[in-house]
């Protein structure tokens, strides 16, 4: 009977990931506004019924969609940055695995980062929410390597923010202007050692 559930659940969570992954692919053609519970199904290859059976609404989808590809970021950041380094080779490397994310799928990174100040308040609510946990993220990155190299800056809350909503600004032009991400990451990286190492800034 355990067994029974146990892959019950796993053929649910499969299910919901088949329709964020259909919801991407259906914003990557069309558009996030554009975008209708029609066009997510098709792309998922389930009824609108199994739909309903996972979420309200587009704007839910669109919501688990916008924080899974929050997650892979942050895991792929994460996963990128050695404490065996020096905190220049960190950093570098950090920005590196977020554009390289991002960049997997332009049009998405474009929907998402340009189309979601039209979404409405709780789209809003949510890039908030997300700019705060990458903000935090920042925080233990730096507080982890000023272990090793005690005279980098600690990061306040208010500074992590304000590094963090700094580099989604440069992804916002980015996106509008067709920006390279070789100039892009250079800007990052200058912005977080002015921050975190001004002594080495340049």
């Amino acid at each position: 009977m355990q067994a029974k559930t146990i892959l019950a659940e796993e053929a649910e969570q499969l299910q919901r990931r088949e329709l964020i992954e259909g919801f991407c692919r259906a914003v990557e053609e069309r558009g996030l506004a554009a975008t209708t519970i029609a066009d997510i199904v098709r792309h998922a290859r389930v009824s609108k019924r199994t739909f309903y059976e996972h979420f309200a609404d587009k704007e839910a989808c669109f919501f688990a969609a916008y924080r899974a590809l929050s997650v892979e970021v942050m895991r792929a950041v994460a996963a990128a940055v050695s404490f065996d380094v020096p905190w220049d080779a960190q950093i570098e490397a950090a920005v590196r695995a977020y554009l390289s994310v991002l960049d997997s799928r332009p049009k998405l990174t474009r929907a998402f980062f340009l189309e979601i100040h039209a979404a409405g308040p709780r789209a809003i609510g949510l890039r908030r929410e997300v700019l705060s946990e990458f903000a935090e993220l920042t925080r233990g990155f730096v507080a982890q390597a000023r272990r090793r190299e005690p005279q980098l800056v600690p990061l306040t809350p208010a500074m992590a923010t304000a590094m963090v909503g700094g580099i989604n600004e440069l992804m916002l032009l980015k996106a509008e202007r067709h920006m390279k991400s070789v100039d892009l990451a250079e800007t990052a990286v200058a912005l977080c050692k002015a921050l975190v190492a001004p002594g080495r800034a340049r």
